[in-house]
């Protein structure tokens, strides 16, 4: 049979006309280049079928035009030229198109003292959109650290005083005594609790944006925060990491608003979307803290 005959059933009119929102494939596999690095992503691309007459959209043109991903570092600029095609395939049928890759970076992250590093790994997704409102990119992360409870470091503090007064109330306070009580677990008899913490953190880019600041945004909410997760350490890192969560405790609001205002004071920031759990090890449930700056919704 020739090609030309081929039966084109997506050019049919539609039984029930009427408009979609999106119509497009969700999980299609495409190679990127993020953050110096060639990433394994998914790719959800569609557009809307705004003429509701029509039958269906061209899925293949969508997919086709996702190849573009594949010889140059992922920007802002690439993914408008990306959405752009989608448009131009689909004209007379879409007026907006949109797509969101999901994928991981693999960063390596010094130890706090020691000269030992370690990958690690941060979920991340970057979703764009092209439509009459004009073009804005979404960039989205997760970034996990490690919490103390402000409320158990006061309440293992005040145990620590009254043992104390307790062991030396008819002693003296001979330093060399304290300082071996300091020391021993008769001394130190209750310590605070910490728990494993997630910050999802879903910026939107200022629309003079030329990069993908993804690297930034991490390394940002990491120093904001404090207490990064660590990879390989040492025992002396391992200690740094007790003294950094010792001076830093936090509930999941100080943690939100610490996160909010560093992020706000970041030139390509021009909206964004934060949400922090700190998966609790006192209780069975988990404390949640969320925070929007001109975001949509807010």
């Amino acid at each position: 049979m020739n090609a030309l005959t081929l039966p084109d059933i997506a050019a049919q009119a539609s039984r029930q006309a009427l408009p979609l929102d999106w119509v497009g494939m969700c999980g299609i596999a495409v190679p990127l280049w993020l953050a110096g690095q060639r990433l394994n992503a998914r790719a959800d691309a569609g557009v809307s079928l705004d003429d509701g007459a029509a039958r269906g959209i061209h899925m293949s043109r969508l997919y086709l035009a996702l190849e573009l991903l594949e010889h140059e570092p992922l920007s802002p600029a690439l993914l408008r030229r990306v959405l752009q095609h989608f448009l131009d395939s689909h004209q007379g049928l879409s007026a907006s198109a949109s797509l969101r890759l999901h994928t991981e970076a693999l960063l390596k992250r010094p130890a706090l003292v020691s000269p030992l590093a370690g990958w690690k790994s941060y979920p991340a997704s970057i979703a764009a959109r092209l439509d009459s409102r004009g073009f804005h990119v979404e960039l989205s992360v997760a970034v996990s650290y490690s919490s103390t409870c402000p409320c158990s470091a006061a309440l293992a503090r005040q145990l620590i005083q009254q043992r104390f007064s307790q062991d030396f109330s008819s002693r003296p306070l001979e330093h060399s005594a304290v300082l071996a009580w300091l020391g021993s677990p008769q001394g130190i008899v209750a310590t605070p609790h910490s728990q494993r913490s997630s910050a999802q953190l879903q910026i939107r880019l200022n629309p003079a944006a030329t990069d993908l600041p993804l690297e930034a945004l991490i390394d940002r909410a990491e120093a904001t925060l404090g207490t990064a997760l660590q990879t390989a350490v040492k025992r002396a890192d391992e200690q740094a990491f007790a003294l950094a969560n010792g001076q830093n405790p936090m509930f999941c609001e100080d943690a939100a608003r610490r996160l909010h205002l560093a992020l706000r004071e970041q030139p390509e920031v021009h909206g964004l979307n934060l949400r922090v759990v700190h998966a609790e090890s006192l209780h069975a449930h988990d404390a949640v803290a969320e925070s929007r700056w001109n975001w949509e919704g807010a």
